[in-house]
Formats: C-alpha cells, structure tokens, sequence
C-alpha cells in the first residue's frame, strides 16, 4: 500500500467544516469522493485537524492509502479535474507508511483578518470579518502576548464536551491510531494548550487587521473565542490584562463572543 500525503487549500464557505457528516456537504467528503473517481477505491482520508463550517485552508495536510499506481504529478492533475473549484490539492507525495496527518503534526498556524473599510469589498467578504468600527490596535497586540504559553484554555473553548483536537503528536501509550479519540479531548489536562505564538498585526495600506497564532493544538472555536476576546479589548470593553484572569477562570461566560468563521483560515501545519 501506497501512503499518500496532500497538500490542501479550500474556500471554506460552503461547506460544513473538514469532517463527515450526514447529508451536508464536507471537505473529507469532496476528496474521498475524488479519489475513489481517480482510483476506483474507496478509502478514508485523515486531516491534520477539522476545521469548522465556514473556515477555510491554504494548506491544509492529509493523507490516504492506496493501491492505486498513478503517479503524484498525474494524481494532482486528475484530483483536480474532478474536485469541485473550491477545493484544490497543490501537491501530492508518497511519504512512509507511518505518517498520519493527524497524529504526527507538532504545530498549527492559524491566521484571522479583520476588515476596517466602511465598506466591504464584495471580492473579500468571503475570507474576513467586516468590522468598520474603531478599535484600539495596540491593547489588542498586548492582550495577544499574554496568550502565549501553556494555559488551560477552558474559558476559549466551545461550550459543551466536542472540544475537537487533541495536542498535536502521538496518541498516548497503548492507544490504536484508527479513530481512538485521544484522551485529551476528556476531562483532566483536556483544555491544556501551548501557543507558540499570538500577534496582532496591523496593515494600514489594506486597512486589514491580521491576528496570527502558532500551537501545538487548538480546542473547537478557540481562535475565534481568542479573536472575539481581543475584539473586546480593542473596544475598551476588556483591557490587555483581563485575558490573564479570564484564562484562570476557567469560564467560558468571562470571554468575548466567538467571531464569525468566514476570517479564519489554516495557514500552516508542521511535522
């Protein structure tokens, strides 16, 4: 068998995020059904992470196993001929059999844009947040940093247990790697994250405010729960310090709203 690795970026708007689901149209769903055209088998493809309904990805990783003898090069070629415009796989590799996009990645890096035009173009109103309103770029950029670190992100999380993505790397000792969640995602140090990176970035020419952020794992609605927290800081409604006592509070009613998915996009995964 042939462990096949892809390369992904996708427009996220019309679809309802990476996974699987019944009766609603997927990324997982776009390629697998791709592939089988391409090759005739029907095989489960693996994602770095899902990503929600309305986010996109510039590259995104997977990978699949396969009989199928085509070469990567005509692989892509043919992918793409198949796949719907949305979705374009960039690259194809034959890597070892033991690569899994999921389990083997060791940091993520997501990028949010923020619009402040008085008017939206309607060229970009699929990839950022229209915000026309004043805010106050540099308590944001302040508030970012303290982000930094090992934290329970329990206060940034999604309501409810689906807290999507365990931290990046292995499954824990004793654990199968076809489908097992990880133990991670139930209770103890679940919420725990290391974010390598958290900056506000400001682009004047574009009026374009960009917030980055690298980590070894992402709970479900974290970037966006984060984004909304510093979108309250700039409007003065939080200050740049409050994110430290919200992140020790452990409650989810203390952060910002969580903003609109359309401004977020997977930028980078690393092995």
């Amino acid at each position: 068998m042939r462990n096949i690795r892809l390369l992904i970026a996708y427009d996220g708007t019309d679809f309802h995020g990476w996974q699987q689901q019944p009766g609603v149209p997927t990324i997982q769903d776009a390629l697998e059904a791709a592939i089988e055209k391409v090759t005739g088998e029907r095989v489960r493809v693996w994602g770095s992470g899902r990503t929600d309904a309305g986010v996109h990805a510039l590259n995104q990783v997977a990978n699949f196993k396969t009989d199928c003898p085509i070469p990567c090069a005509n692989l892509v070629k043919a992918l793409n001929h198949v796949l719907p415009p949305t979705v374009r796989v960039k690259e194809v590799h034959e890597v070892s059999e033991k690569f899994h996009a999921r389990y083997d990645v060791r940091s993520k890096t997501y990028r949010y844009r923020i619009l402040q035009t008085p008017i939206c173009s309607p060229f970009l109103w699929r990839f950022v947040w229209h915000y026309p309103f004043p805010l106050d770029h540099e308590r944001m950029a302040e508030a970012a940093r303290l982000i930094e670190g090992e934290h329970d992100f329990a206060s940034f999380a999604a309501v409810g247990p689906d807290v999507r993505e365990g931290p990046c790397g292995p499954p824990a000792d004793g654990e199968h790697r076809k489908g097992a969640p990880l133990p991670e995602e139930h209770g103890g140090r679940g919420m725990v994250r290391r974010i390598f990176s958290s900056r506000v970035l400001w682009r004047p020419r574009t009026s374009m405010l960009v917030y980055e952020i690298s980590g070894n794992g992402f709970l479900h609605h974290m970037v966006r729960n984060v984004v909304g927290t510093h979108v309250e800081v700039g409007r003065g409604k939080l200050a740049p310090q409050d994110v430290t006592r919200i992140l020790a509070a452990r409650d989810r009613t203390l952060a910002g709203p969580t903003a609109p998915a359309q401004g977020l996009c997977l930028m980078k995964v690393e092995y």
